[in-house]
């Protein structure tokens, strides 16, 4: 008989050394070492499984920040636009009128009539579904079908889909009340984000959507993952086969758009490219129709993001839902509708007294464009001194602000004041004057209700404030959530919105109405049950499972019955994921992550070098630690450990210091840019993202093709947006350079991938793959 015994180094694992023996050669040991020996590889355990349990949570914390850094970058964009179009009668001859189309769209009356879909031929040899409406069980039954064999469902049913879902919509409240004495359970559901697979699973483990098993999903259907089309096609149909047993409640990527970053709008573009620019109008429409919350027995409150210390859901309950087409199109904003001037006589014009003016808006690339976020306590009374006219300082968006000398501001007799008051004081004459604050219009009311529900996030801390890591919305703490449950009644508030490691998460813990819940978490693959004492007011689901990566997440839904009893049941959809170690779900997760990050470093090298400098005087290529750490945190706003991933960033020269230029060594262009200078090259390389979203402004017909004069009013806004100084010759150049057929057109798609980042190695191994095939295809 062989024995095993390990003599374990307590610092790395690699460093375990085995050693076999046989009877003969060893004694039973004493029960002291065996003990020593116990508590050795306990120790060494433990420790082996903080370190992994500290790299999941900074690999987490990477994806996070990455992930909110767009969505601000997204709503700094959308609020640009809104700027121009409210201040700008036109920008060099062609301002308003590019974006005009995509913010204040006129839907064209044809799509409101039959005829928008009865036209629309189906050929023979079309072999996917052929629904007829009013939709039956074989409908949906072979929709289903259809999906899973990767089947596209032609455009005339889509817009007669659309067509019948519109109609249906338009008849239901903005606030949906469900009862469960008709039915033993219900679903809930959280992000699905296009991943079809999460939502066949939930199907399959769950039961198809009807009488005995309702649903309500909780918005975020589209946008990220590749199969956006069928997943809202599949709800819709069953919304249509059972209003009653499935309910849907709008996302905040439920939004045309946030869908112009995200995705959705390429994929319908993509998959239907004659009738996508129709099916895009009416999936605009469609979503504005969407109730923006669901109530169960008058004591479970379900929204998709989160309230605010001004939510209100009686007046929630009667606002024109379908008028808010975008959370992002920000009301506008005048001094007209301030309506200071009877209080104050006549205040003094000025030249900067128009909100938003462009002087107040303009940023140079060293300020970046998330200076809004400074830093959380700041940003957050700053925020809330420029917000609109609405007496809340709860939520904001990062968008052109009020003018400051229409800020509310505290009382000079009242000192210690709240920040949130009830006077404002506005400049007259040479003096201040004190006006009581106006009631905003009715439409900023409305617009911002559903602000705050699509985009908020709880917080731990008490009160409500900006919410400045996503950039829109707020966060509201414990207080928030206590007094709307016990302001309507209410004892739970289930909302999504944000992606969790294990699927779901409980906060503001407390007692609603003096009774507490116990939760029964059951993961759907093991079936394993425990239980949870905790008594939340507050349950965040989220059921797009992989969602930064694969195994970076679970997936989970609820069911609650009669009792209100929450339980949780967690799923994980990739075969390949289960068959992973956690130690090597965490490392491709982890290097996942730490590639994008590298990605950021790159897009923001010239600013992450010039910080740098300011500490490296005598030029050495080496500053300490903590001025690296400080350096990358001051120009990223990531909120990231960095000291943590420095090893994995960059080196340490032989002194202990940061050799800072290694952290590049890794990131190159995708095609090497010899035509472009510098300066340009890393501009296109960090508002990449945000130039694709203009262009697919101006490309009307998208085509992926544009015009060389097209070309240049997409730098026109893009420097506009930006407030930096693009010389206009060096665009001529670089436009003519990727004219590559001389016919005066550009391929934008090949123009965005030349300044895509990637991996060095990476590269190599495109550029080799590239050249095998050239060689076979010869």
């Amino acid at each position: 008989m062989w024995h095993l015994c390990c003599y374990g180094d307590t610092r790395e694992t690699s460093g375990d050394r085995f050693f076999l023996f046989t009877d003969d050669t060893i004694k039973s040991p004493s029960p002291a070492l065996t003990m020593k020996a116990a508590v050795l590889i306990q120790r060494w355990y433990r420790r082996y499984m903080a370190r992994l349990e500290m790299r999941r949570r900074y690999t987490w914390n990477i994806f996070q920040s990455i992930e909110y850094a767009g969505e601000q970058d997204q709503l700094q964009l959308s609020g640009f636009f809104s700027f121009m179009l409210d201040n700008f009668t036109q920008l060099n001859g062609n301002g308003p009128d590019l974006i005009s189309q995509l913010l204040e769209p006129v839907v064209d009356p044809w799509l409101d009539r039959e005829i928008c879909y009865n036209l629309i031929p189906v050929p023979e040899s079309y072999t996917g579904p052929r629904l007829s409406f009013p939709l039956s069980v074989s409908d949906t039954n072979a929709l289903l079908a259809a999906f899973k064999d990767q089947q596209i469902l032609h455009a005339r049913y889509v817009l007669q889909l659309l067509y019948e879902t519109k109609k249906l919509l338009k008849q239901m409240p903005n606030i949906v009340h469900l009862s469960t004495s008709y039915t033993n359970e219900i679903t809930i559901c959280g992000d699905l984000h296009g991943r079809l697979d999460d939502l066949l699973l939930i199907f399959y483990k769950n039961g198809l959507p009807s009488a005995e098993t309702p649903y309500v999903f909780n918005g975020d259907f589209v946008d990220r993952g590749k199969k956006s089309i069928e997943v809202v096609c599949l709800l819709f149909a069953y919304l249509l086969l059972y209003p009653d047993y499935m309910h849907l409640n709008r996302g905040n990527h439920e939004d045309h758009i946030m869908n112009l970053r995200y995705g959705f709008t390429k994929e319908v573009m993509q998959k239907y490219k004659t009738h996508g620019r129709e099916i895009l109008q009416l999936f605009q429409d469609v979503f504005s129709l969407l109730p923006v919350a669901t109530v169960i027995d008058g004591k479970i409150l379900i929204v998709h993001g989160g309230i605010s210390d001004q939510t209100d859901l009686d007046f929630l309950s009667t606002i024109e839902r379908h008028k808010v087409k975008s959370a992002l199109r920000f009301p506008r904003r005048s001094l007209e509708q301030l309506d200071i001037g009877h209080s104050c006589k006549r205040m003094r014009s000025t030249s900067g007294s128009r909100p938003g003016s462009r002087s107040k808006n303009k940023r140079t690339p060293n300020q970046g464009r998330r200076r809004c976020r400074n830093s959380r306590q700041d940003s957050a009374a700053s925020t809330s001194s420029s917000s609109s006219s609405s007496s809340s300082s709860s939520s904001s968006f990062c968008s052109p602000r009020t003018p400051s000398c229409l800020s509310p501001r505290p009382c000079p007799s009242s000192p210690s004041m709240p920040y949130a008051v009830n006077v404002l004081q506005v400049p007259y004459l040479d003096s201040l004057c004190s006006v009581p604050p106006p009631a905003p219009p009715q439409h900023d009311r409305e617009w911002k209700q559903v602000v705050d529900i699509l985009w908020s996030d709880p917080k731990t801390h008490e009160g409500c404030s900006p919410n400045t890591f996503r950039g829109g919305g707020c966060y509201f703490g414990p207080d928030v959530t206590r007094r709307l449950l016990l302001q309507h009644g209410l004892q739970l508030l289930i909302r999504s919105h944000e992606c969790k490691q294990e699927g779901y998460e409980l906060c503001h813990g407390g007692q609603v109405g003096g009774r507490a819940f116990r939760f029964l978490p059951i993961n759907v693959l093991s079936a394993q049950v425990c239980l949870c004492a905790f008594a939340p007011q507050v349950i965040t689901i989220f059921s797009a499972s992989n969602y930064y990566e694969e195994g970076s997440n679970r997936g989970a839904y609820i069911k609650v019955g009669r009792e209100l009893l929450p339980r949780f049941y967690q799923y994980q959809v990739s075969r390949a994921t289960r068959k992973l170690t956690l130690t090597q779900r965490v490392r491709v997760a982890e290097g996942s992550a730490l590639k994008a990050l590298k990605e950021k470093l790159f897009t923001h090298r010239s600013e992450l070098l010039s910080g740098l400098q300011q500490y490296d005087l005598n030029n050495t290529g080496c500053v300490s630690v903590s001025e690296w750490a400080q350096v990358f945190e001051s120009v990223l706003r990531l909120d990231l450990p960095w000291r943590t991933l420095r090893p994995h960033l960059a080196r340490l020269a032989p002194d202990g210091s940061v050799d800072y230029p290694s952290c590049f060594e890794d990131m190159e262009p995708r095609i090497p840019l010899s035509q472009v200078t510098p300066n340009l090259a890393e501009t296109l390389f960090r508002y990449r993202t945000d130039i694709e979203i203009i262009f697919n402004i101006i490309d009307k017909d998208h085509s992926g093709l544009i015009s060389i004069e097209e070309f240049r009013h997409t730098w026109r806004l893009f420097s506009a947006h930006l407030g930096v100084d693009i010389d206009d010759r060096a665009i001529d150049d670089l436009a003519r350079s990727i004219d590559f057929n001389k016919d005066g057109s550009i391929d934008f798609t090949e123009f965005l991938e030349a300044f895509r980042v990637v991996h060095k190695l990476d590269n190599k191994e495109q550029q080799v793959n590239g050249k095998t095939a050239g060689g076979k295809a010869l």
